[in-house]
């Protein structure tokens, strides 16, 4: 039960930031404002070490591992992934983002030779497959213009790289390193990266005070941030990092019910197709494995499993 409820936290936080970070594009250039974002986070993170006491001081190998963290997960990626909404709508963006169940896998299995199960992979292409007909007509039009495709190129840049922060997070798993400590420094080296980029790029340090820019990136920072983080970096821990990223396909699904609310969505029977193909999906990579399905042996995807966190 604790699995599932970090599952849906995650699915419904990370589902809803693609409107929200629609709401940031505007005066602010995107690389700050994603500095100012987790610039934010990270002092909330520090705020709630200091009262727990939490020990945080590491190793210089260690903060290595985190700066790298801060790189992939905490500052390149989101801005990658800003610049694509300049040139997709929100959902188009999320569409592209379900990749990552597909990086993840591949990543998990170049870098620390976890196989992924038929199950998984099964379950994968499912939701992929649902995915493509619930978006079927705004996949039709994603390359119709050289605007579309450089949305889409930016797109997949950022779920590269965020997969290959996932693959940084397991690692620094396997020496132990708490996830709220690690999100905090990793976060922290996010900024830094990101004002250098700003200040080398010229940007100006601006700040919107419209109520909506305001919100979204309060918003953006405690729970997109965050809580959010926090429970998928628990979730790669519990359950692997092929299948955590599973939720990625699920993000989709949630922001179409954000476009249905504020953007006139309406649901056609692709949409209605493809979100049953996605559930389905959804269900095989989160069920245990049955015996048989793997021929590598019963107890060989768990044994896997352990030796890239635990190890």
């Amino acid at each position: 039960m604790k699995t599932l409820l970090l599952y849906a936290v995650v699915v419904l936080i990370w589902g809803t930031t693609w409107f929200a970070i629609k709401l940031q594009l505007g005066a602010t250039p995107s690389q700050v404002s994603v500095a100012y974002r987790f610039a934010l986070a990270a002092l909330l993170l520090f705020a709630w070490c200091w009262v727990r006491r939490l020990r945080v001081k590491f190793s210089l190998r260690e903060h290595l591992w985190l700066m790298l963290q801060g790189l992939t997960v905490f500052s390149s990626n989101y801005v990658l992934f800003y610049e694509s909404e300049k040139h997709l709508v929100s959902g188009s963006v999320a569409i592209v983002f379900s990749l990552l169940a597909v990086f993840n896998i591949l990543n998990n299995w170049f870098f620390f030779k976890v196989k992924p199960t038929y199950q998984v992979i099964t379950g994968a292409l499912l939701g992929l497959f649902g995915i493509a007909l619930t978006f079927w007509h705004e996949l039709l039009n994603l390359g119709s213009t050289s605007d579309n495709l450089l949305g889409i190129v930016l797109s997949v840049a950022a779920t590269l790289v965020a997969s290959l922060g996932n693959m940084v997070f397991v690692r620094l798993r396997k020496d132990g390193m708490p996830i709220v400590q690690g999100n905090a420094f990793g976060m922290l080296y996010g900024t830094v990266i990101l004002l250098v980029y700003a200040s080398a790029s010229g940007s100006k340090y601006s700040f919107d005070f419209s109520p909506g820019y305001i919100v979204s990136l309060f918003y953006l920072a405690l729970f997109g941030s965050v809580i959010a983080f926090g429970c998928y970096l628990t979730l790669v821990g519990r359950i692997g990092a092929d299948r955590a990223a599973y939720s990625s396909i699920l993000f989709p699904i949630v922001a179409l019910g954000i476009s249905a609310v504020f953007e006139g969505y309406r649901l056609n029977v692709f949409s209605a197709l493809g979100i049953v193909f996605v559930l389905v999906g959804n269900a095989l990579v989160l069920a245990r494995k049955q015996p048989g399905i793997n021929r590598r042996g019963p107890n060989r995807e768990t044994t896997g499993r352990a030796e890239v966190i635990e190890a």
